[in-house]
């Protein structure tokens, strides 16, 4: 076979679909867009998933290779699976309503099957929801697959993670830049209110999950009294927000100067310092509190595929006036529409709606 049918080999798109030719492998796009939907079906159904990826060495992936590698799946995996070309030279099988363990005992099998024909290989497992992973710690061992060849079974929530684009990230430096020089003023002035009106810190800090669920701290200017978070389980009977999130119009923790900076927005400006560091961006899901987001169910989740960020749809559409559900599709929506116009439209909303003070007690 020419070199440019091998390339076709390796990216998914050389040989047509045929039964009897190895060629059943689903194209890289088309692999990636069944993988996607069978995460949408495990979080409808709330079963648990895996996917096995099957790495052709550089050197290795020979026409025979890649042909034999296909042959192998094709005999092995059940029909509900699909396999399919998960990336150049690595062939990825989605397994539906299986676990970490069975998972690593299909790469165990095809591993030496393909040693027979001096096939040499790499295997990895993702689970998906997480909490499936199961015996990933000691899943590598126990099946017998040397160290070298895999790895502990991972996250499969990793391989959605979008990283802020460029355009993104340099809009999000020059707008947290020149936004720290034209606020830092009222900034310094607020900070000085906050210490001569009320007793404790001027800033307060909360962890929060951000992209890919990772946990970072961000800055707001204290607006309750000290011990607000002693006291928030005993108001959680009252909050106004169905689901997870804890939302309560008018908190009687909230001191006066801190019902003034809610109202106008002001509490949330240090989070330019979170953007700066990239933890945030200037639009985005907002980031919830790790309790709060750990709550969530799967589907709304998907949220931290990217990166949180000061201000997004929910803060020009909804914010108190809509369930808890609304605001996660809200979100949701954001995620698969996030573009460059689109973050700019929601910027010049967001001011429009601090001006009018829309959801604010």
């Amino acid at each position: 076979m020419a070199s440019s049918n091998v390339l076709g080999w390796l990216t998914g798109r050389g040989l047509a679909a045929g039964p009897n030719n190895g060629d059943f492998l689903l194209a890289t796009r088309h692999f990636q867009a069944a993988l996607r939907r069978e995460r949408l079906r495990s979080d409808r159904s709330l079963t648990g998933f895996s996917l096995l990826t099957i790495a052709l060495s550089r050197r290795g992936a020979t026409n025979d290779a890649l042909r034999v590698a296909s042959d192998v799946l094709e005999q092995r995996i059940r029909e509900t699976d699909q396999a399919g070309w998960f990336k150049d030279r690595t062939i990825g099988v989605i397994l539906p309503d299986t676990p970490a363990n069975g998972a690593w005992k299909l790469a165990e099998d095809v591993r030496d099957l393909l040693a027979q024909r001096h096939v040499a290989t790499k295997f990895h497992v993702y689970v998906y929801p997480t909490f499936d992973a199961g015996d990933r710690e000691s899943g590598v061992d126990r099946h017998g697959i040397g160290k070298k060849n895999v790895a502990a079974a991972q996250p499969l929530e990793s391989l959605f993670f979008e990283k802020l684009p460029t355009w993104k990230r340099a809009m999000d430096i020059v707008g947290a830049g020149i936004g720290l020089v034209v606020v830092g003023p009222i900034m310094v002035a607020v900070a000085l209110a906050i210490k001569l009106t009320s007793r404790g810190p001027v800033l307060f800090v909360q962890d929060r999950h951000g992209l890919g669920g990772r946990e970072f701290a961000i800055f707001k200017f204290r607006t309750m009294i000290v011990n607000a978070e002693e006291l928030k389980s005993g108001l959680r009977g009252s909050s106004e927000q169905d689901g997870p999130a804890f939302k309560l119009k008018c908190d009687p923790r909230v001191t006066r100067l801190g019902s003034f900076l809610r109202r106008t927005s002001i509490d949330e400006l240090p989070q330019l310092f979170n953007i700066l560091k990239g933890e945030m961006s200037l639009v985005g899901p907002r980031p919830l509190p790790c309790d709060e987001s750990a709550a969530c169910e799967p589907w709304q989740k998907q949220r931290l595929s990217v990166t949180p960020g000061l201000t997004c749809i929910w803060q020009v559409k909804g914010r108190s006036r809509v369930s808890f559900t609304e605001w996660m599709r809200m979100d949701l929506e954001y995620v698969r529409s996030r573009s460059l116009r689109h973050d700019l439209k929601l910027l010049l909303q967001t001011v429009h709606a601090v001006l009018l003070r829309k959801g604010a007690c």
